[in-house]
């Protein structure tokens, strides 16, 4: 086998990491894109390592009984939803089976306690968050490339995935519910009426830079457009066009965008119209988001989630708990009435405000909150002035916990830590780092993520006596 070989009736045997199709072809792996376990197809080998290889498919001989036609017009160039044409209870097998493999592997750890995954309630229209770039020319097909007739159109929507300067037009997504698909359409069609210039990345120049809506379950919506200068008179009609068009926006910021990168923290973030904050309700807790702020990306299946973790913990109401990266306080408060005290920490300013402000607003007298990188507050002053905790609650970034802060919970060596994550990678890492010191008795992996290889699961660890 050589570069460039075209490797014939090669079965699709698993699914590998992010999600990419593993082929067996005699006992070579070849990792591969657009196919479905259970395909045969013909493959050919773009790179050849030592152990295994990588390929596309050139044709598919043999179809998966796993194999569904996606819904969408616009998945073969997304990657948004890159399992959308697979069973989703063949995705819900392959996702467990991700957790097991990250455990037994970087964790070492006996699986004995895992749980069957739980499926999500909703598999479209699940998100409460999409962030779309502006383009001033948008994703070209092979088909349209070679059309004489084909004129050039700036484009609302996705990053083409491996190409950070593309930009896929999205007519219509399954993402988030309405008015989501209305909002971008209407301000895509604002902007060419208008003359508005749409962003050209690698030149760093045009005025429409990006656009994030934000939605929850009871209705409210939050739309930010970020431009590249401020352009008053563009601005001013842009933000009019679409407060007045869709008076149903609880809020509508923007921000002003010069920088090289589209890192949109450090920016003021300007309320043009309406509320600082939109709210969620989960289980009767509400909860107030602000535009900088971080909630579960599925609010449908977070309530499962929550009370999952909550379950694991088996609290009798006179434990100190600490939440470990809290957001706006999310699972902090869901915990509050099973808790003696819950402390919660979060580097984001904005959420630990909001997090103290949903505290008060759901009369919630017994949970503090602190802002400050994790790895920094959470050390043995902080932990003299708040008490040692019974119980530790971390969900962490998709990176996983730093190795200070997991040698401090070491230290204070709680009874339970309950580890919520969307990366079993890094999940299992820190575990790794703990294994000596704790059991893991439960894993309950949960999909937040339908039509994606993503997965959220839940560690229960118990420390040995």
């Amino acid at each position: 086998m050589k570069k460039g070989s075209i490797l014939e009736n090669v079965p699709i045997v698993d699914v590998g990491a992010k999600g990419k199709s593993v082929a067996r072809h005699e006992q070579f792996v070849i990792f591969t894109e657009d196919a479905v376990p259970g395909d045969i197809a013909d493959i050919k080998l773009l790179r050849k390592k030592k152990g295994f290889g990588e390929g596309i498919v050139t044709e598919i001989k043999k179809f998966s009984p796993d194999r569904v036609q996606p819904v969408c017009s616009h998945f073969t160039y997304c990657g948004g939803c890159s399992w959308q044409n697979i069973k989703y209870e063949a995705q819900l097998r392959f996702k467990e089976k991700s957790v097991v493999d990250a455990m037994e592997r970087i964790g070492k750890i006996d699986v004995a306690g895992l749980q069957p995954i739980i499926a999500s309630i909703r598999t479209e229209y699940y998100r409460n968050r999409l962030d779309f770039a502006f383009s001033d020319r948008r994703w070209v097909t092979n088909e349209e490339m070679y059309d004489p007739n084909f004129v050039h159109e700036p484009g609302l929507g996705f990053h083409v995935p491996g190409k950070f300067d593309k930009v896929l037009d999205v007519k219509r997504c399954y993402l988030q519910m309405d008015p989501s698909n209305r909002i971008r359409l209407s301000i895509r069609q604002y902007a060419i009426e208008n003359n508005l210039s749409f962003f050209h990345l690698r030149n760093q120049v045009g005025l429409l830079r990006s656009l994030i809506i934000r939605t929850t379950t009871i209705g409210e919506v939050m739309v930010l457009i970020a431009f590249h200068r401020n352009d008053e008179e563009d601005i001013k009609g842009m933000m009019d066009h679409i407060k007045n068009s869709f008076p149903e926006i609880t809020s509508l910021y923007y921000i002003i965008n010069p920088k090289a990168n589209d890192t949109m923290y450090d920016l003021d973030h300007i309320l043009y119209y309406g509320r600082e904050y939109t709210i969620e309700k989960l289980n009767g807790i509400s909860y107030r988001t602000g535009p900088k702020s971080f909630f579960q990306t599925n609010p449908f299946q977070a309530e499962i989630l929550f009370q999952q973790a909550k379950e694991m913990a088996g609290l009798k109401g006179d434990e100190i708990i600490y939440d470990l990266y809290t957001g706006v306080g999310s699972i902090a408060l869901y915990l509050a009435d099973k808790a003696k005290k819950v402390v919660g920490i979060e580097t984001i300013d904005e959420a630990i405000e909001f997090a103290k402000v949903n505290a008060l607003d759901n009369n919630i007298a017994n949970a503090s909150f602190f802002a400050g990188d994790v790895k920094y507050i959470f050390n043995d002053e902080f932990i003299a002035a708040n008490g040692k905790p019974d119980v530790i609650f971390t969900d962490p970034p998709r990176v996983g916990m730093d190795k200070d802060v997991v040698e401090q919970i070491l230290k204070l060596a709680p009874q339970k830590i309950v580890y919520v994550s969307c990366n079993p990678a890094t999940q299992a890492r820190d575990i790794d780092w703990m294994r000596e010191h704790y059991n893991v008795t439960r894993l309950q992996p949960v999909d937040m993520f339908p039509h994606t290889y993503h997965v959220e699961n839940i560690a229960l660890l118990e420390r040995k006596s």
